[in-house]
């Protein structure tokens, strides 16, 4: 099955999902732009990891406990039973998770040299707080202070967008490039779900070209190959946030014309 949308689908957001939507557009790009880049360049992947809430499922964990209780045979010893009842109310505890993300960047192959870095934004990007979006605000206001490009792809509704001074309009995401010979001027691109997502351009040195990065072609490769269809429910709203009741319409009307909603 073909994405269901010409930008980027809403439902690929899904805690459960984005690590691995992560992974796979990541490594698309970098085998997408690593074809374009002359012999002067390569793509380098860059794991880092990251403290996610996520829905996962429970498992049995290795750990040393605090207070061990031995299991020892019991003694028939009168009036020693006690009743003891199954608690009235059961939940699940929020637990932030190491999961692992990456980054791309554009190295010169004669001396390793940092020249553009692809950042694709996760939920610990823009997490609102000290250890979330202030963390990656601070790095990005140190990286502007380099003589590398950056390039960052927000495809999440959720959480708190990179600053910029623009009056941004409500598109579910955008794609943020800041040249290092225009700073502080940002380059902006709008990405919607009606859609595609424009071609933009991945910078390198003067005077070599910018390389185009297709990231509708990539989101088409990947959703096609992990089969993301089998996983999704698009009978269901998308996730977190709350749609606006005219984006709820629109999707409504275009899942129902798709034949995925009844």
């Amino acid at each position: 099955m073909q994405i269901p949308f010409r930008g980027m689908d809403p439902y690929l957001e899904a805690p459960r999902l984005w690590p691995d939507v992560h992974h796979r557009l990541i490594t698309a790009i970098s085998d997408q732009i690593q074809g374009r880049l002359g012999p002067h360049y390569t793509a380098v992947i860059t794991p880092y990891v990251a403290f996610e809430s996520l829905e996962i499922t429970p498992v049995r964990m290795a750990a040393v406990p605090d207070v061990a209780i031995i299991e020892r045979p019991a003694l028939d010893e009168p009036g020693s039973a006690v009743a003891i009842l199954p608690p009235p109310i059961t939940g699940t505890a929020t637990m932030n998770v190491p999961t692992r993300y990456a980054r791309l960047e554009i190295r010169t192959v004669d001396g390793d040299v940092l020249v553009t870095a692809i950042e694709l934004l996760s939920p610990a990007n823009k997490r609102p707080g000290m250890d979330g979006a202030d963390t990656y605000e601070k790095k990005r206001q140190e990286f502007f202070q380099t003589e590398a490009h950056l390039l960052e792809i927000d495809l999440l509704r959720a959480g708190k967008r990179p600053q910029v001074r623009a009056k941004l309009p409500p598109a579910p995401g955008f794609i943020f490039l800041s040249r290092a010979e225009r700073r502080p001027q940002i380059g902006i691109w709008p990405v919607t779900w009606q859609e595609p997502i424009r071609v933009v351009p991945v910078p390198l040195r003067r005077p070599d070209p910018d390389v185009p990065l297709d990231l509708s072609a990539c989101l088409r490769a990947i959703y096609a190959s992990a089969r993301y269809e089998r996983r999704i429910d698009y009978r269901l709203p998308p996730p977190p946030p709350e749609l606006t009741p005219e984006d709820a319409a629109w999707l409504d009307a275009h899942l129902r014309a798709a034949g995925l909603r009844p």
